[in-house]
């Protein structure tokens, strides 16, 4: 009677320390649904459109444009311009710089591009979501640019777009915090042999802000504006095609 008592202890005891080994999902072999209530990064942006993408052919020059409003808009405004390339554009309006180096595993080294162009720093300035310092928003674009190194992707860094004054934030006054940036992105890329593309000089005006005739609201272009930016994009991509680092 006794072996028997000791044998159902022993039994009931490794029941217990299984269930307390095994996850409760995989005992009901059913995988765990993530919860994106606090996306702050905006990682269901574009997840479904990033599974459905095939990997890249070899011969693909498969590019990734990183950024904001700026890109999100674009291929609102030229659709075609994407769509006849090998281009992909990840950007979400209104993010910061850490928003977009959260979300860069998912929308860039997932993606296996040739070449990533970053795109960063206007709403760190603006106090989109807090303010965020030109040091910072180095830091954060250092990041990516590492990264992306890491993966053997082509690095272009961009100089940002001007702005003379933000029309949901007329307090602040970027155009000098932009040139700056500006600045700290060419100095660093030049130290790190990346490919600048220079968005800033061609659309300037006398204030330092967005020439009036390409742009819909001082900040964001529009089709002339975009036009434009094709034109030095396609040279800073064939240069950074090039480039051995």
């Amino acid at each position: 009677m006794k072996s028997k008592m000791l044998f159902f202890l022993l039994l009931v005891s490794a029941n217990s320390l299984f269930a307390q080994t095994v996850p409760n999902d995989s005992l009901n072999n059913r995988p765990k649904k993530e919860n994106f209530a606090d996306d702050w990064a905006a990682l269901t942006k574009y997840q479904k459109e990033n599974v459905l993408l095939p990997p890249p052919t070899k011969k693909e020059k498969r590019v990734v444009f990183l950024g904001s409003s700026i890109f999100e808009f674009w291929k609102q405004k030229d659709p075609a311009y994407f769509n006849n390339n090998p281009y992909l554009d990840r950007g979400i309006s209104g993010q910061i710089s850490p928003q977009l180096l959260i979300r860069f595993r998912q929308d860039v080294i997932n993606l296996q591009p040739k070449v990533v162009i970053i795109l960063a720093g206007s709403n760190d300035i603006a106090g989109n979501t807090g303010h965020v310092t030109n040091d910072k928003i180095m830091d954060n674009i250092k990041s990516m640019a590492e990264l992306a190194r890491l993966h053997h992707i082509k690095v272009i860094l961009c100089k940002y777009l001007p702005v003379y004054q933000y029309p949901w934030n007329k307090s602040i006054q970027p155009a000098d915090t932009i040139i700056a940036l500006n600045e700290l992105i060419v100095a660093y890329a030049k130290k790190k042999h990346y490919t600048v593309l220079d968005y800033w000089t061609p659309l300037v005006d006398e204030r330092k802000g967005q020439r009036a005739d390409l742009t819909v609201d001082g900040v964001h272009p529009n089709v002339a504006g975009y036009k434009i930016m094709e034109e030095v994009t396609e040279v800073a991509i064939k240069k950074a095609l090039k480039n051995r680092h």
